[in-house]
């Protein structure tokens, strides 16, 4: 009979205390626990539009990285807890991996290496920055044109041959 006492005391106390907990945090504010950094597309090209995605972050905040300015998270209705903010990649952003800090309610969070920064190509040059031609492509070249005059040769001896012996008449 004491333990049966014992277990219902106990049951009520954790039955009160779980109850009590989630009312103390929200009240006071701080339900902003930050995790999951997600940044979309992970790798992007300077200018471009990213996505990031924060869970535990119900009041939205802000974000920040080197590579765009701050920028702000909103809450996404009918999630438990997670925030979605866009921002624009500097133009002058350095190529390589990138971080993102999020702030929530104070409580910050950092994901060291959230996306990666890709560098611009030479429009219009097909990509190419040198000029002329190596001397690389002046051996395939040459190579091409020798594969295509001993070709050519060689089909016009076979041509000629064979017109010299249709052209012959039998006796």
């Amino acid at each position: 009979m004491r333990t049966t006492r014992a277990l219902a005391a106990a049951g009520a106390a954790v039955a009160v205390f779980g109850l009590a907990t989630p009312t103390a945090v929200a009240r006071d504010g701080m339900g902003a626990h930050p995790s999951n950094i997600v940044a979309l597309p992970s790798v992007i090209a300077r200018g471009g539009q990213l996505t990031v995605t924060v869970d535990g972050c119900p009041n939205g905040g802000r974000m920040s990285s080197d590579a765009f300015p701050n920028a702000t998270l909103t809450p996404l209705p009918g999630t438990n807890g997670t925030s979605r903010g866009t921002a624009t990649v500097n133009n002058n952003a350095s190529p390589g991996s990138h971080s993102i800090t999020v702030n929530c309610s104070g409580r910050t969070l950092t994901n060291p290496a959230a996306f990666t920064v890709i560098g611009g190509v030479q429009g219009g040059l097909g990509g190419s920055s040198s000029t002329g031609a190596t001397p690389t492509d002046m051996a395939i070249g040459g190579g091409l044109l020798a594969a295509a005059l001993v070709g050519g040769g060689l089909f016009w001896m076979r041509r000629r041959s064979e017109k010299q012996i249709g052209s012959e008449r039998p006796l």
